[in-house]
């Protein structure tokens, strides 16, 4: 079982957009596949669950909510809560969530005010950095997973330091936009430094009855999203491409040159990172969330008619390259 990140610390990438149509054709793959909302904005849940479904998954009696696993935690009064993950679609029966929660937010402060004492090997703290870790590899076994998919909010705060840090993978979803690029420039330097203090942890603590992560998250690669399509060599407009063709550039620089050292990287035999482009899916994106199914599977019951039934069904191109990538390491 691999765990993988899909991270950007730059918002509206399209992350979750990525992450949703990813799963379900990695689940059409023949993978078990768990996705688990780690975003406090819970769009993930959003895209997978009705808004009952959703509400029962808060409820603290019986609700399997991440907030609901780990509150205990929060609360300073046990460990994680064993709540089985939801199937998102009877039709896709190999695809399971762990929803989101809005009150995850608050779990950033425990992890913020343990981080010292998890250095100094205290066991109470470790306990709660490790906590998300342990909840996922857990919900995975339970279902025996092939792989997890985590969506983490646009931020390089506590919550996601201990989200990455329990990933054996990481993929970013870029725009071709200054923001994106400028967003690389702390993403390696961060990671580096997160990978030292999870080795400080690791070895100040001397019991054995808390697992925790290894904190050396490997680098995939970056999928370019959300550009415009042209028929020319960049394969986008000439506004895009602008910053499209930098994208390379900051991303050896920011991420690869700095994680390679550690072998944080994986070396893919091209020696290209940058492993698919989704276009700017425009109007098709809302039919596919009123739906909840991606838009590829999207027709004419979803309220799509003539050219966009077409364009729907082809988008699956896009991903398919991906797919083939994931599959070769998962």
């Amino acid at each position: 079982m691999k765990i993988v990140s899909i991270f950007n610390n730059k918002g509206g990438v399209g992350k979750t957009t990525y992450m949703y149509h990813i799963a379900h054709l990695l689940a059409q793959r023949g993978k078990k596949v768990l996705i688990v909302d780690l975003d406090s904005q819970c769009n993930l849940s959003a895209y997978s669950m009705d808004e009952a479904e959703l509400e029962r998954s808060w409820k603290t009696d019986r609700g399997n909510s991440i907030w609901n696993a780990i509150e205990p935690l929060y609360e300073r009064l046990g460990d994680i809560r064993k709540r089985q993950p939801s199937i998102v679609n009877p039709e896709y029966p190999n695809l399971f969530i762990v929803p989101g929660d809005i009150l995850l937010s608050n779990f950033e402060d425990s992890l913020g005010d343990s981080w010292s004492g998890a250095k100094g090997g205290n066991p109470g703290d470790l306990r709660i950095q490790s906590a998300i870790y342990r909840y996922i590899k857990w919900a995975a076994e339970k279902i025996e997973a092939d792989v997890v998919m985590l969506d983490l909010g646009p931020n390089l705060g506590a919550l996601n330091r201990s989200v990455l840090a329990a990933s054996d993978y990481f993929i970013v979803p870029m725009s071709p936009d200054l923001f994106s690029i400028r967003g690389t420039q702390n993403l390696g330097t961060k990671l580096v430094t997160w990978r030292k203090e999870w080795e400080q942890c690791r070895a100040a603590y001397v019991e054995s009855n808390i697992e925790l992560p290894e904190g050396r998250p490997v680098f995939l690669g970056y999928v370019m999203q959300q550009h415009n399509i042209r028929n020319n060599s960049a394969g986008m407009t000439r506004g895009w491409s602008i910053f499209g063709e930098q994208v390379v550039n900051a991303v050896q620089k920011n991420i690869v040159e700095k994680l390679q050292p550690l072998g944080q990287v994986h070396n893919w035999t091209d020696a290209n990172w940058n492993i698919g482009r989704i276009p700017n899916l425009h109007s098709l994106i809302p039919y596919s969330l009123a739906a909840r199914k991606p838009v590829f599977y999207c027709g004419a019951r979803d309220g799509l008619n003539g050219a966009h039934i077409t364009t729907a069904r082809d988008s699956i191109q896009h991903f398919e390259p991906i797919i083939t990538r994931l599959l070769s390491i998962l």
